[in-house]
């Protein structure tokens, strides 16, 4: 790990003023991600500000009927708030399906949105990467690319996002606040907040230098049942080949509404807004519910390693959807 000089701010305004004050800086919280990736050299920077004392840990109610969780909520705590488990359930679901107890007891909701990706040649510093040097190549596209996306890819990265979090609120439609240096606050649907690879790979997120994320709030929980779903390796402790979040509202023999995400297929959560709005009016028998599923992810292929994704996420996908209208078979 290379030498950093450390700073712990006092305030969110100091913090997102002492991120731009030096080059190379990064906030610290949970640091779970960040660093190991300091410990491999792949993140290497210059100054730390440590977030954990800004009081950015509450969980409160909004006047909309929505929640506001503090950026610095940690993930047991956010999946044991009885308000998310009664309302927000498919959040709940998402935040225990990730990685261990002790990791969750430490991860924070703003970290956790910003999770760098788990790809195998971005964490060896040996090999090609567009991630983390713009410009030498994608050791992934052509080599052992398993767990990578079948969707939003392009010649420069083919990266997916491992956060399970970041599925369930991409279905409750969140939004995450900010603070800039400049005292400005922003407000980001999580719609727009992260950025496929493109050409330009190693910008991830909408955030700007010294950007803080101050809190994520969620809308009055929709309508419907709400299920996530996530397909690994291994019963805990693994990334999603696929996971699925999904809120569906069913009125006998049909769809009236239906929300859903993707993970582990993109470098962001998936969502395809034009597919939820086909599923409205759907029958809810067990054969139509797989007939629309198979036509999920419009565009998806496999790089090689990564071809069963595709069949996968379709599956993953009927499945939740005749769970989610109560039929047999899920």
């Amino acid at each position: 790990m290379k030498q950093f000089t450390y700073e712990r701010a006092t305030s969110p305004a100091g913090a997102s003023r002492a991120a731009v004050m030096q080059r190379r800086t990064r906030f610290i919280a949970g640091g779970t991600n960040l660093l190991d990736l300091m410990k491999l050299e792949i993140e290497t920077p210059e100054h730390l500000v440590d977030i954990n004392r800004l009081g950015l840990d509450v969980i409160e109610e909004t006047a909309e009927g929505g929640l506001r969780i503090g950026a610095l909520v940690r993930n047991s705590d956010l999946a044991a708030d009885l308000r998310v488990r009664e309302r927000y359930p498919v959040l709940a679901r998402a935040l225990l399906a990730g990685a261990s107890g002790q990791l969750r007891n430490k991860a924070t909701t703003g970290g956790n949105l910003l999770q760098r990706t788990r790809c195998y040649y971005f964490y060896d510093t040996a090999m090609p990467c567009n991630k983390r040097n713009p410009g030498s190549g994608c050791a992934a596209i052509g080599g052992f690319n398993r767990i990578h996306a079948i969707l939003g890819t392009s010649e420069s990265c083919i990266a997916t996002h491992p956060s399970d979090m970041a599925v369930a609120m991409r279905v409750l439609d969140a939004t995450v606040h900010t603070l800039m240096p400049n005292g400005e606050e922003h407000a980001i649907p999580i719609a727009d907040f992260y950025r496929l690879p493109g050409d330009t790979p190693q910008v991830e997120t909408a955030l700007r230098p010294g950007e803080l994320i101050t809190h994520v709030t969620l809308p009055s929980p929709p309508a419907g049942r709400q299920l996530y779903r996530k397909v690994r390796d291994r019963a805990s402790y693994a990334f999603a080949l696929v996971s699925v979040a999904a809120i569906v509202a069913c009125d006998g023999d049909t769809v009236t509404s239906a929300r859903i995400a993707f993970g582990g297929v993109a470098a962001m959560p998936w969502r395809d807004e034009a597919f939820d709005a086909s599923l409205q009016g759907a029958g809810t028998d067990e054969a139509s519910l797989r007939a629309i599923a198979d036509h999920a992810l419009a565009g998806a292929r496999g790089f090689g390693h990564n071809d069963f994704k595709v069949p996968l996420a379709r599956r993953t996908l009927g499945a939740v959807l005749v769970e989610a209208c109560g039929r047999d078979g899920a």
